[in-house]
C-alpha cells in the first residue's frame, strides 16, 4: 500500500497540481498585496480619502464613527468595503489567469501553424529537409 501511495504521489499530474498550488497561493498573495497596497489607496485617492476597509452598516442601529469602534462595542457590523475590495481582488485574479491562459494558447496556435520543415523519405521514412533531393540516411533519390 505505501509503495502503491508513492506511486500516485509521483505521478506528473499530481506533482504538476501541487506546484500549481503552490504557485497559485504564492500569486494570490502578490495580488492582494496589489489590490491593498497600490490599487487601493490610488482608488481611495480618486474618490476623496475614502478606505473601503473601514466602510460598514451598524446591524444593531446605532451609529458608530469607525468600525473598530463598532467592533469593540460589539456591535454586529455589515462589512461592505472589504467585500468590494475582494471583490477588486478577484476580478484582478481572473484578469491575469485569463491573460496567461491566452498567452498560452496562442503560443499552442503559433507552434500548430508552423509550416513543416521537413518530410518523409519514401524508402526509409526517415524526417529530411524539404528541399533535399537525396535522403541523407539511405541515399535515394527523392
Amino acid at each position: 500500500m505505501l509503495q502503491e501511495f508513492k506511486e500516485f504521489a509521483m505521478r506528473g499530474n499530481v506533482m504538476d497540481m501541487a506546484i500549481g498550488i503552490v504557485l497559485g497561493g504564492a500569486f494570490g498573495k502578490i495580488v492582494a498585496s496589489f489590490v491593498g497596497d497600490m490599487l487601493m489607496p490610488t482608488l481611495s485617492k480618486i474618490t476623496g480619502g475614502v478606505d473601503f476597509t473601514t466602510l460598514f452598516v451598524s446591524m444593531s442601529g446605532d451609529q458608530y464613527a469607525t468600525l473598530a469602534a463598532a467592533e469593540e462595542a460589539g456591535a454586529a457590523a455589515l462589512k461592505y468595503g472589504n467585500f468590494v475590495q475582494t471583490i477588486i481582488d478577484f476580478v484582478i485574479v481572473a484578469f491575469a489567469i485569463f491573460l496567461v491562459v491566452k498567452a498560452i494558447n496562442s503560443r499552442k496556435q503559433a507552434e500548430v501553424a508552423a509550416e513543416p520543415t521537413t518530410k518523409a523519405c519514401p524508402r526509409c521514412m526517415n524526417n529530411i529537409p524539404l528541399e533535399a533531393t537525396r535522403c541523407g540516411f539511405c541515399t535515394s533519390d527523392v
